[in-house]
């Protein structure tokens, strides 16, 4: 039951922090339905476990959808003045986008790979051509084609045959990050009856253009828990497992090796990891474990044509690179080839015939080296940005002495660059073009330290236009995210610009519980430290304030997933900091989602969180997860958003953070909450439909900050 006309706003109501003049409208109010949980002797009430029936089919699915559906409407009525101011937003947007576009092609066994999109279409065609970019074009696939009729489509872990006559794909259509995978025959262009379902999208080729390997997934959980080998032809007595993971915290993944050699199982937790390998020439052969698991080590695997590179962790916090034999690949015959330094976190490799290019972290910016494997020479390539990001692109070919890599910063639009690691020449390959006109000296970039309540300086990234006033009275929007040892660097957004050209200043924090400033920085912010990720955003939002960025009348904070966490979190501690809040895909129920194994990826992130069937990490988390910790206290304006086929964060976290946010809260301030109801964790799947979503939170910003054009 959702009850109607408990609670009306009015424009006439006073508003503390908030400049938004609202329309009367009634907010839902859901129902509560009495059920407790009980563990290590605590029992707590939780009234609005009911709203996690949909999925469960259970008594109140109808009614979940009811409520959501309420809320949806209730979002709306709120924020109908907005509409049209929406859709020029959608339209500043969409127009700054090229529609008719080319990515740079890349040479792969003989053929150059590329998508291109066509005007007004919302995906994209991917093509290649033989031997030359002067060759004819074939359309491998036309996605755009593919999704006509679907709310949500997602084609993706494109895989062509090592003879480049056949190509494996996979295809989600609900967006629960569960794929369909299809083999198409390049020569015909017809479907090959082969069809695969319940995976996550990648496959594998063996070099004998028949076996594929892939991950499977458990239907409820959504786990990646077995490496299956499919044959053509055989159906489903081809279909063979090859692999079984039995450790319910580990994620599982199956490649291939740059040079064609070796086929990869991955299996990997927060603290562990575990390599299996198999001659990518006789598929139907048993994997062989390159090193068994150890405890709290993490390794990859590299393959070069006369050894193994292996970056680890182990006695190496910020981790170091070995190297072993091609047959003798346990740990007692690893040798140091790149040694650990504190100051520098190792996070990846690409191998090339003659050399390496091995990507680092130092004082919590990206950089690339590259490294002769004739002569052991190494250097690094230069950039010349206070803030930026730089990341290995597409790079597939072994026999090459080109490396490709994107660039980009809060006010370098993305590009792309191919290096001669030999002459030590870039060339440009492509910028992202802004349609319209983009002056990157019309804004400006800073990298600030904000020192923080024990002592740490965590960095903060910022732009704004030039002629922003820093005198305490400006807009500022602040992100954060801070988990799984994920980095948010600094990246530019066309979008962005319809923030920046109205006044707000944008700001990433790059708090504790991320990798920004090396792995110690993650493990700070996870487990029994996750504290210091919230308190960390805190800090460095005092701190803007302080130097006069913005007031607390002006700041905004905005966060997904586990990001959206640290919104819960950060508006539970410091409430007063903020004039509105995004919260989207928010994981908010920290405690009920950790104990109930059926939720995809729950037990995969007891190594991130802790497991709440303990008693000292149930009571931890109990202690900042945000639906735990919600009072009798006046919250920030609040925009929640979340998708109802999420399969990451489930929607029941948001609907019953917001239902009991409402029962409790005091004062007039707003709680808004959409949900999509096609959709994901994601989002849309479509180019430009995103950009209504983007629209939608801007919109919420401006109204509160009276700004209507």
């Amino acid at each position: 039951m959702i009850i109607i006309g408990a609670m009306a706003i009015s424009c006439s109501d006073k508003m503390t922090k908030n400049t938004a003049s609202w329309p009367t409208a009634t907010a839902p109010i859901a129902e509560k339905k009495m059920h407790n949980r009980i563990i290590h002797g605590d029992t707590i009430a939780d009234d609005y476990y009911w709203m996690n029936d949909y999925f469960k089919k259970g008594p109140d699915s109808a009614e979940v959808i009811a409520y959501l559906e309420a809320e949806n409407s209730y979002t709306s009525a709120m924020l109908q003045d907005t509409e049209k101011f929406q859709e020029v937003l959608f339209h500043e947007m969409k127009g700054r986008i090229k529609e008719k576009d080319e990515s740079v092609p890349y040479l792969k066994n003989g053929y150059y790979y590329y998508s291109r999109t066509e005007e007004g279409k919302q995906y994209y065609k991917f093509c290649r051509k033989k031997g030359s970019l002067d060759a004819p074009e074939e359309i491998l696939l036309d996605v755009d084609d593919m999704a006509e009729g679907y709310a949500y489509y997602a084609a993706s872990g494109f895989s062509i045959s090592p003879d480049n006559k056949l190509l494996a794909f996979g295809v989600d259509t609900v967006s629960r990050r569960e794929y369909t995978i299809y083999v198409k025959n390049l020569e015909t262009g017809e479907l090959l009856p082969d069809k695969i379902d319940r995976t996550s999208g990648g496959t594998t080729w063996a070099n004998d253009n028949k076996t594929l390997f892939y991950t499977a997934k458990n239907p409820v959980t959504l786990l990646s828990e077995k490496i299956r080998r499919y044959t053509l032809g055989l159906g489903a007595g081809g279909d063979v497992v090859v692999y079984e993971e039995k450790d319910n915290t580990n994620y599982i993944g199956v490649g291939k090796s740059k040079n064609g050699k070796h086929i990869m199982i991955y299996s990997g937790g927060t603290l562990s990891s575990e390599v299996h390998l198999l001659d990518a020439d006789h598929p139907n052969g048993v994997f062989k474990v390159f090193q068994p698991r150890m405890k709290e080590v993490l390794y990859s695997v590299t393959a070069l044509a006369d050894r193994f590179l292996i970056l680890t962790n182990d006695g190496a916090k910020n981790f170091q690179v070995m190297e072993c034999p091609l047959d003798k690949t346990d740990k007692e015959h690893w040798k140091e080839f790149i040694p650990h330094r504190e100051d520098v976190l190792v996070s990846d490799i690409d191998e090339f015939k003659d050399y390496i290019v091995i990507s680092e972290r130092k004082n919590g910016l990206t950089q690339m080296a590259v490294r002769s494997l004739k002569d052991g020479h190494q250097h690094y390539l230069d950039f010349g940005e206070a803030a930026y990001t730089v990341y290995p692109s597409t790079n597939v070919e072994y026999n090459t002495d080109m490396v490709r890599y994107g660039y980009t910063s809060l006010v370098t639009p993305s590009s792309t660059f191919d290096y001669n690691m030999n002459t030590k020449e870039k060339t440009l390959r492509k910028q992202q073009e802004i349609v319209g006109g983009y002056d990157a000296d019309h804004y400006v970039t800073e990298r600030l330290f904000a020192t923080v309540a024990d002592g740490t300086q965590v960095p903060i990234s910022l732009v704004y236009k030039k002629g922003f006033p820093k005198n305490g009275n400006s807009p500022l929007l602040l992100y954060g995210y801070g988990s799984y040892g994920m980095s948010m660097d600094p990246t530019f957004n066309s979008s962005r610009l319809s923030l920046l050209d109205r006044g707000f200043a944008y700001a990433i924090a790059h708090i504790r519980g991320g990798e920004e400033m090396g792995r110690q920085w993650y493990e700070d912010g996870k487990m029994m430290n996750k504290k210091n990720t919230f308190t960390d955003f805190i800090d460095c939002a005092n701190y803007l304030i302080s130097q006069k960025y913005t007031s607390s009348d002006h700041l905004y904070a905005q966060g997904g997933s586990a990001g959206g966490l640290l919104m819960g979190a950060v508006i539970n501690m410091a409430p007063e900091l903020w004039n509105g809040v995004i919260a989207q895909v928010p994981f908010v129920d920290v405690v009920n989602t950790m104990l109930d194994e059926t939720i995809p990826l729950t037990t995969n992130e007891y190594d991130e969180w802790g497991n709440p069937n303990e008693q000292a990490a149930y009571a931890y988390m109990k202690s900042y997860s945000p639906y735990e910790n919600i009072e009798a206290k006046a919250y920030p304006n609040l925009l929640v958003t979340t998708g109802l086929h999420d399969s990451q964060v489930q929607y029941f976290e948001p609907a019953k953070w917001v239902a009991k946010l409402r029962e409790i809260k005091q004062g007039n301030q707003v709680i808004l909450f959409k949900t999509d109801m096609s959709y994901g964790h994601g989002g849309a799947s479509g180019r430009f439909d995103y950009l209504k979503d983007v629209a939608l939170n801007y919109a919420f910003l401006f109204k509160l900050e009276g700004i209507t054009e």
